[in-house]
């Protein structure tokens, strides 16, 4: 951005998060009609549901710290395009997929796109952000990603009940090809000049990495529930499951709107370890009373504290992280988003598959209550980067 702007809804900022709600609208469409494709039509169990999860963070967590890398020193539209381009030719793969070792190396090359675009995304949102507002801008910009995990799954559901599985997959594609488009038509966030000054060594950013691992737990507790919450409201009568991921995105998107400077004006990992606890509440909620009363408090709860959680964390990272070194800060710490994204659905599948549904969400609140307690005992004040 140009020296002394201060806006932050500037076009190129609208266009990426525009971009941004095309991409995760289908990556919400992928989390809720997955679990009813891999029950139904391939005939595997909830423990295959994990193994197909997991298989989508193996490809995510060997390429993120190499995209933070490749995106400080090619730029974040490339990254943007090209990851967006592979999601929609990889979705459109799954209409002819029949068979679990199939999808599953689907979704490990979902995985190689979902490391390209977030990262370079999440890299672009930092340029674009003026100084010192950096959680806002997440908080602003997140909308997309929430907006996207509501509306997904309900597209997902029509489009299933309108033209089968493979609707949805043309669907979700067709959504990504727009991605594409829009970022194709961003300009590059980051000038030569950064570029040629990104050679900070190694693959890690240490200042992410505190941050990284509290963001893990939330996002593995988080995602853990994302699972299971369709199947769960299903088991427990409500045929409309839908509705259970339009309710959780509506909250974090209406806390984000209302507290969006939330994490730029309190210590940010304290913050993130309230949400933490949220997160927690909120599971437990849903394990003890396997009923809409648990599901609906429990999903608020839950919602409540993811909205807060991330903007936390980033903010509490890009603070005293260089412009030439942010891919690689984004690349750290995505890499914890899809430890968890992968490891939470595997561990938490298992349990269900081995105990049942409230047995899991007890173990996903237990891995939120311990990142909790952990980023309390080791906050500390943190240095703002050098201008």
């Amino acid at each position: 951005m140009t020296e002394g702007d201060d806006r932050l809804f500037t076009p190129a900022f609208l266009a990426l998060t525009v971009s941004e709600l095309a991409y995760f609208t289908a990556g919400g469409l992928v989390i809720g009609v997955t679990p009813f494709f891999v029950t139904g039509p391939l005939g595997v169990d909830i423990a295959g549901l994990g193994v197909v999860a997991a298989a989508y963070g193996i490809t995510t967590l060997a390429l993120r710290p190499f995209a933070g890398r490749l995106s400080d020193r090619r730029g974040r539209r490339p990254l943007l395009v090209g990851g967006a381009a592979l999601y929609a030719i990889v979705l459109l793969a799954h209409v002819v997929t029949s068979s679990l070792p199939v999808l599953v190396g689907l979704r490990m090359l979902l995985g190689v796109a979902e490391a390209l675009y977030f990262v370079a995304g999440l890299a672009a949102l930092a340029d674009l952000a003026p100084p010192g507002r950096s959680g806002e801008a997440l908080s602003y910009n997140s909308l997309a990603l929430y907006l996207g995990i509501a509306l997904g799954p309900a597209v997902g559901q029509v489009l299933v009940d309108a033209g089968g599985f493979e609707a949805a997959w043309i669907g979700g594609s067709a959504l990504c090809i727009v991605a594409a488009f829009l970022a194709l038509r961003m300009p590059e966030t980051t000038s030569g000049s950064e570029r040629d000054r990104s050679h900070a060594p190694g693959l890690v950013h240490r200042a992410a990495v505190g941050p990284g691992l509290a963001l893990f737990t939330g996002i593995a507790a988080m995602s853990g529930y994302l699972l299971l919450a369709g199947k769960h409201a299903e088991a427990i009568g409500v045929d409309a499951w839908s509705l259970t991921f339009l309710l959780f995105g509506g909250v974090v998107i209406g806390l984000r709107l209302a507290f969006a400077t939330l994490s730029d004006r309190l210590p940010p990992m304290r913050v993130g370890a309230v949400s933490l606890v949220l997160i927690g509440a909120g599971l437990v909620a849903v394990s003890v009373v396997p009923a809409l009363a648990g599901l609906v408090a429990g999903t608020i709860a839950i919602a409540a504290g993811v909205a807060f959680m991330t903007p936390a964390f980033f903010a509490a990272t890009f603070t005293r992280v260089a412009p030439e070194e942010r891919g690689l800060a984004s690349g750290t710490a995505t890499f914890f988003i899809d430890l968890g994204f992968s490891g939470g659905p595997f561990v938490i599948g298992l349990v269900a598959a081995a105990i049942g549904f409230p047995g899991a969400f007890a173990v996903a609140a237990s891995i939120a209550l311990v990142g909790a307690v952990a980023t309390l005992l080791g906050a500390r004040p943190m240095r703002p980067a050098a201008a």
